[in-house]
C-alpha cells in the first residue's frame, strides 16, 4: 500500500480530525474528483481493504502516488498519529486474542479478478454464479466468543481489530451445497442467515458485514451472504441498480439450490437498499413457482429497501402476504444508500418512512428512522436498537408486538412500529 493511502487510512481511524489530515485530504480533492471520492468511501469504512486499494489505485491513476509534496505530507501526518497513540496495552495474561474467525458461506455472480488478496478476488463485473466460503476476523464484542452459538459458526481466535477478510476459498457447485448441508445437519438448530447486501459494496465488505451480524446476533446456524457485482464506489448508482436487476435469477436459483439440497428448516433473510429489491424480488417468485418451499423461508427482514413504492404495494407485499411469510419492513428517512435511489427516481421507495411510510397486509412496517441502518453497508458497529430487536425477531421468533424499544403507531392504512432512537 502506498504511503499516502496508508497516511489516510490511520487518520480516519484516528477520527479524521486533525488539520493535517484536512489539509492533505483537500490537496488531494483539488487534483483528482476519484481521489476525492475513494477518500470518501474509505472514511465509511476504514477497516475495508478494498476501500483501502481503490484509494490506493485512484492515486495511480491520477498520478498522485509518487508526488513528493503528497508523500511528505503523509509521512508528517503518520508521525503526528505516532505521536499521539497510547502505547500498546498488555497482553492478556492467558495468551488470548481480541477476536473470533467466523466461516461464512457465499454465493456471487461477480466475475473473479485473478488477484488472490482476499480483498481483490472478485471485482465488479457480472459472471456466472460461483461458490465458496471466507473466514472473517471479528473483533470481540458483545458475544462471548466461547459461547456455543458462536462455536457453531467454527470460531477461532484471531488478533484484530477491525473485522477482517482473512481468506476465500471456492467450491464447486455440488461440493458446496453438500458441505453447507452438512454443517447444517450437524448443527443443533437447523437454520440459516442469508444476508443480501446494497449499493456501493464491494465482495469483501458483504463477508465483513455477514460474519460481523452473525457475531452479533450469536446466530446458531449457518451464516451466509449473496454478493452481487456492486460497483463499490458512490457513482456506481446507475450501474449498481442495473445489476442488482440482473442478480435476482441468480439469487432465486441460488435460493432454491440452497432449499432442495439440505434440510435446512428455518432462513433468515436480510437484504438492504438494492439487495432488498433483489431478494425481495427472488423470494416473491419462488413463492409463486414453488408454494411448498414456503414455511422454510422462515422471516425476511428489508431494511431501506430500494424498491418502487406502488411496484411493492401492488406486486411483491400481496405474494408474501398470499404464502403467509412473515416479511418485516425497516424504513428509514435517514438511510444513506437510499437517499442514492431518490436522487434516481421519483417515485417514492417502499424503505420511505414519513408521509410515504408503507403500512400494508402481512407486512410488519418499522419506522427506524430514530437508528441508523446504514450500517448494513460497511462493518462497523451495529446500532443497538437495530441489534436488540433483529436479536428478538431472529432469535427469539417474536413478532413486532412482543419486542422490547417498539412502540405502536396507527395511521389509515393500519398499525405500524416506531424503533426507540440510540440511547432513549
Amino acid at each position: 500500500m502506498d504511503i499516502i493511502t496508508s497516511a489516510l487510512t490511520a487518520a480516519i481511524e484516528d477520527g479524521a480530525s486533525s488539520p493535517a489530515y484536512q489539509m492533505l485530504k483537500a490537496r488531494l480533492a483539488a487534483q483528482a474528483p476519484a481521489v476525492e471520492e475513494a477518500v470518501a468511501t474509505l472514511e465509511e469504512d476504514a477497516g475495508s481493504k478494498s476501500r483501502q486499494f481503490a484509494l490506493s489505485d485512484a492515486l495511480a491513476v491520477a498520478g498522485l502516488a509518487g508526488d513528493r509534496y503528497l508523500r511528505a505530507a503523509a509521512r508528517n501526518l503518520l508521525d503526528e498519529i505516532d505521536r499521539r497513540r497510547p502505547p500498546p496495552a498488555a497482553s492478556h495474561p492467558g495468551g488470548a486474542a481480541n477476536a473470533a474467525v467466523l466461516k461464512v458461506w457465499f454465493g456471487t455472480d461477480r466475475q473473479q479478478s485473478g488477484d488472490r488478496h482476499p480483498a481483490r478476488q472478485f471485482g465488479s463485473q457480472r459472471a456466472p454464479l460461483s461458490y465458496g466460503y471466507c473466514e472473517v476476523s471479528v473483533p470481540r464484542g458483545p458475544r462471548d466468543p466461547d459461547s456455543p452459538a458462536l462455536l457453531r459458526l467454527e470460531v477461532r481466535e484471531d488478533p484484530s481489530h477491525h473485522v477482517r477478510l482473512l481468506q476465500t476459498e471456492l467450491a464447486g457447485h455440488d461440493n458446496f451445497f453438500t458441505a453447507l448441508a452438512a454443517q447444517i445437519a450437524a448443527a443443533p438448530e437447523s437454520s440459516a442467515l442469508l444476508f443480501v447486501h446494497g449499493y456501493k459494496v464491494s465482495f469483501e465488505d458483504a463477508a465483513r458485514r455477514s460474519a460481523q451480524l452473525a457475531y452479533e446476533l450469536g446466530f446458531r446456524g449457518a451464516p451466509l451472504f449473496y454478493s452481487w457485482p456492486a460497483q463499490g464506489k458512490p457513482a456506481g448508482y446507475p450501474a449498481d441498480e442495473a445489476s442488482a436487476e440482473w442478480s435476482q435469477a441468480n439469487l432465486q436459483r441460488f435460493l432454491l439450490d440452497f432449499l432442495e439440497s439440505s434440510q435446512v428448516e428455518r432462513i433468515y433473510l436480510i437484504g438492504h437498499g438494492l439487495g432488498g429489491r433483489a431478494l425481495a424480488g427472488a423470494c416473491a417468485a419462488l413463492l409463486r413457482a414453488r408454494p411448498e418451499l414456503a414455511a422454510r423461508l422462515h422471516q425476511i427482514l428489508l431494511a431501506a429497501p430500494d424498491i418502487d413504492a406502488g411496484l411493492f404495494q401492488r406486486e411483491l407485499a400481496p405474494a408474501f402476504a398470499a404464502s403467509a411469510r412473515p416479511l418485516t419492513l425497516y424504513a428509514s428517512s435517514a438511510d444513506a444508500a437510499l437517499a442514492a435511489g431518490h436522487k434516481a427516481h421519483a417515485a417514492a421507495r417502499a424503505g420511505d418512512a414519513g408521509p410515504g411510510l408503507l403500512v400494508l397486509p402481512g407486512v410488519e412496517t418499522i419506522d427506524a428512522s430514530g437508528a441508523d441502518t446504514g450500517f448494513l453497508g460497511h462493518a462497523a458497529a451495529v446500532p443497538a436498537p437495530v441489534l436488540s430487536d433483529m436479536q428478538e425477531l431472529i432469535g427469539q421468533d417474536r413478532g413486532a408486538a412482543q419486542r422490547q424499544g417498539l412502540r405502536p403507531a396507527q395511521q389509515a392504512g393500519g398499525r405500524y412500529w416506531i424503533m426507540a432512537a440510540e440511547g432513549v
